[in-house]
């Protein structure tokens, strides 16, 4: 019987690409998006088949706790798990809402957990399962006006870790994936630009003038997504693959710079990097 897979967040980009190079493999693959249909339309105008598309609302725990319990029903295990889905925030600290900060958690982390959850019983039941969350490089080190995406980043390597540990006894791998910039039409759908920021008065209108529009042409000119599905794949067929995968050009460049480098002098060279000039 093939092995199932759950990926969040499939519509578009590295959960897209995840989806159909798995069910290139053989893979039971179940696709979970807040939009079926669109996600269902492309699968069916690129001839891909073998994949079950679910609608999942990360936000709520209901809509995330019948997507997994149609999964079970339909395939009776949950082997693999990619936690996909997620978005990221523009903002400095200072000038984010209530709102976006608390919404930015939900998704990239708690949308994560809520899933997690959901599937662990039933891993723990089996005593095996592959857990595989989709981190960021920058969830590792930091970018200012992208502070809350970096935090919800960081929390998701530190759950990971834990998790790991926690999940010993029951045979169940996880690993998290450092994607660098990739052309996943990010930029162009999944980034959430806080209002303050565009206001020319704003005390930080040099430094969005600078950053911004660099970061988003590098990510809209990244690396193609299809890297981040193969290194899932590789981790799911190795056993012993490395607990952290790191994946493309930025994500090497800018984690081997700090771990080499001192606190100061990697911040020194990030802002050269982006033409940031402290006053």
């Amino acid at each position: 019987m093939a092995a199932s897979i759950l990926v969040s967040g499939a519509s578009t980009g590295m959960g897209y690409e995840t989806v159909r190079l798995f069910a290139e493999k053989g893979y039971r693959v179940f696709a979970t998006t807040r939009d079926p249909g669109r996600l269902q339309e492309k699968l069916s105008r690129e001839g891909i088949e073998g994949v079950e598309v679910l609608p999942a609302d990360l936000h709520s725990r209901v809509s995330v706790r019948e997507a997994v319990a149609t999964v079970l029903d339909k395939a009776g295990t949950i082997d693999i798990l990619v936690n996909n889905a997620g978005y990221g925030l523009v903002s400095t600290l200072e000038e984010v809402t209530e709102e976006e900060m608390i919404d930015q958690f939900q998704i990239n982390l708690f949308g994560l957990v809520r899933m997690t959850r959901e599937v662990l019983p039933s891993m723990r039941k089996k005593r095996s399962g592959i857990i595989v969350n989709i981190s960021s490089f920058l969830g590792r080190v930091g970018l200012p006006l992208l502070s809350f995406y970096n935090a919800s980043k960081y929390a998701v390597e530190g759950m990971t870790d834990s998790l790991r540990l926690e999940l010993a006894d029951w045979n169940i791998r996880v690993h998290s994936v450092m994607p660098g910039f990739f052309d996943t039409q990010f930029a162009r759908k999944n980034l959430r630009v806080n209002a303050a920021i565009r206001d020319p008065g704003s005390p930080y209108a040099r430094l969005t003038e600078t950053l911004a529009p660099r970061v988003i042409r590098q990510i809209n000119e990244g690396n193609d997504p299809r890297l981040v599905a193969d290194a899932i794949l590789q981790i799911v067929e190795d056993p012993d693959a490395p607990v952290r995968v790191a994946v493309g050009e930025m994500a090497r460049r800018f984690l081997t710079m700090r771990r080499e480098l001192s606190d100061k002098e990697y911040e020194r060279r990030v802002m050269e990097y982006y033409g940031i000039i402290a006053e």
